[in-house]
């Protein structure tokens, strides 16, 4: 593993004359960048030792230039989610110690409100230990957003890796926030070890993405989540094909929009798995079996979260897994934390994450007898219908080959008798054909009867956080209670007819029949 730190990688950059840097019409060398840096270290020396500096910003140089400056003199960026609410931020900034927000004009007003809102003063002494540079709090998916401790090697190492894909005639698209862990260590941190000229779009544009790697010759571009998808929701054009693009990084895209990407737009795409966390890494196979993240790396298990034993091999046949209730567990790293050096002041998340040794992802997956390995959605969406326990992700991925999807979420909302039922929600390029979607489904041998959703809602688009990845809380919470269209298919009927309000009148009425809670009281 690499023993170099941020500040090292930036000190090679300090007198290289090349490109650098493009936002805009704007460009910088990389020594003019790293001089840059050097003015906003001084500026965060005046506020003392190890300060505490939030960010409020899109993806702007500045940005940049706070956080080269932090790893350079030892102070420490809170990149401040500029999606949350002031009361929200100002319990992030709180929690993190920070002394001092910088923000963009257009977040003059919320940084405003969120001083006004903060409750305690910075300690004087704060933990700044292992080479502390960045704060990063969690996407929030699943549950509060939680403020990963960021340090030097954290982001070099994967800087260093995945710099070997790269040279300094490459050049680096970075369009997801810089506020989240993805844009830092696989666009941000790539640029700086390998000399490749990086380029930032203050906000992501699914139809500027491309106009961009044309104007300025990408070859390059980091992605998470969603993002493939909605580029490939634009119109095709003859000439998609024509254009720089060599690779493609990112996360969390789906099989399918993974292929037909780097179908349409001729580049090679690579879907790794990760977490801002950083304690699992799992490096894609191409002679992998289809939607598989890759092999189970060394030191890494899956383990039944109850009991803690290593779960047995999936069974799988025509692509459905059989064996669930024993097969699906958490992913685990038996080693420890890997990069993952802890929460910032959550001691209760730490624990959460680090039992024995061992390091709980919280992420669902099994794994077939040859080791490859299958996500089968976050700990938070744990599906059992009928008794039978499912995994989400599988079922998401058939769902989103439907003619006309343009995103996907499957999630669990609960049965009014015991367990749960599927819900979908689909963002689709036309109507809803309930005929064609129930002969879609009945052609597929890798959905199960179980899997098959109850209820299918129809969205104009799905909730997400800035990293386009889909909130699907918000979703289970809402379940059927929706302003959105619902198309449902009563027990014991194939096929799905619209939900009208006497019969979520009369779902609401089985859970209190049955003394259960109701979705929107849970």
């Amino acid at each position: 593993m690499s023993g170099e730190t941020l500040a090292e990688l930036l000190e090679r950059r300090a007198g290289d004359d090349r490109p650098g840097l493009f936002f805009e019409d704007q460009a910088w060398s990389w020594r003019e960048y790293v001089a840059e840096c050097r003015i906003r270290g001084a500026r965060m020396d005046a506020l003392g030792r190890a300060a505490h500096v939030g960010v409020l910003s899109d993806n702007v140089p500045e940005m940049l230039f706070l956080l080269g400056g932090a790893a350079l003199s030892g102070h420490v960026l809170v990149a401040l989610n500029t999606t949350r609410s002031a009361a929200e931020l100002a319990r992030d900034a709180d929690a993190t110690h920070v002394d001092l927000i910088v923000h963009e004009p257009p977040y003059a007003e919320l940084a405003e409100e969120v001083a006004g809102l903060r409750d305690a003063a910075p300690p004087a002494e704060r933990d700044t230990g292992d080479g502390l540079v960045m704060l990063i709090f969690t996407s929030g998916t699943s549950g509060r957003p939680r403020a990963v401790r960021v340090t030097q090697r954290k982001i070099a190492v994967p800087g260093v890796s995945l710099a070997a894909m790269l040279s300094p005639e490459d050049v680096v698209y970075c369009s997801m926030p810089l506020f989240h862990s993805g844009a830092v260590m696989a666009a941000y941190a790539p640029a700086v070890a390998s000399g490749a000229a990086l380029v930032i779009r203050r906000r992501f544009s699914a139809s500027g993405l491309m106009a961009d790697v044309r104007r300025y010759g990408v070859t390059y571009l980091h992605y998470v989540g969603k993002a493939l998808s909605y580029v490939l929701s634009t119109p095709q054009e003859p000439g998609d094909r024509d254009n720089t693009l060599r690779i493609a990084f990112g996360n969390e895209g789906s099989a399918t929009a993974v292929r037909r990407f780097g179908e349409r737009f001729g580049c090679h795409v690579i879907d790794a798995f990760g977490s801002t966390e950083t304690a699992i890494a799992i490096t894609p196979d191409p002679a992998g079996p289809s939607g598989c993240l890759g092999r189970l790396p060394d030191g890494v298990e899956i383990r039944d979260p109850a009991g803690g034993r290593r779960c047995p091999a999936a069974v799988i046949e025509d692509g459905r897994l059989l064996n669930g209730d024993e097969a699906i567990g958490e992913l685990v790293n038996t080693g420890g934390p890997g990069l993952f050096d802890g929460y910032y002041n959550d001691p209760e998340g730490d624990r959460e994450r680090i039992r024995e040794g061992v390091f709980w992802s919280g992420d669902l997956a099994y794994a077939d007898s040859r080791g490859y390995v299958f996500f089968a959605g976050r700990g938070t969406e744990r599906l059992r219908v009928d008794g039978e326990n499912l995994a989400v992700a599988p079922i998401e991925a058939v769902v989103r080959e439907f003619p006309g999807v343009v995103e996907a979420a499957v999630y669990p909302v609960p049965d009014a008798a015991a367990g749960d039922q599927v819900m979908a929600a689909l963002v689709l390029e036309n109507g809803f054909d309930q005929a064609a979607f129930e002969g879609f489904l009945a052609g597929r041998r890798d959905v199960g009867p179980k899997a098959v959703p109850r209820y299918i809602r129809i969205c104009k688009e799905l909730p997400q956080t800035a990293s386009h990845k889909v909130v699907k809380r918000i979703l289970a919470k809402e379940a059927w209670h929706t302003g959105d269209p619902v198309w449902w298919r009563p027990p014991g009927q194939r096929g799905w007819r619209p939900l009208t309000p006497d019969d979520i009148t009369e779902i609401d009425d089985e859970f209190v029949r049955h003394g259960r809670p109701h979705p929107l009281e849970r």
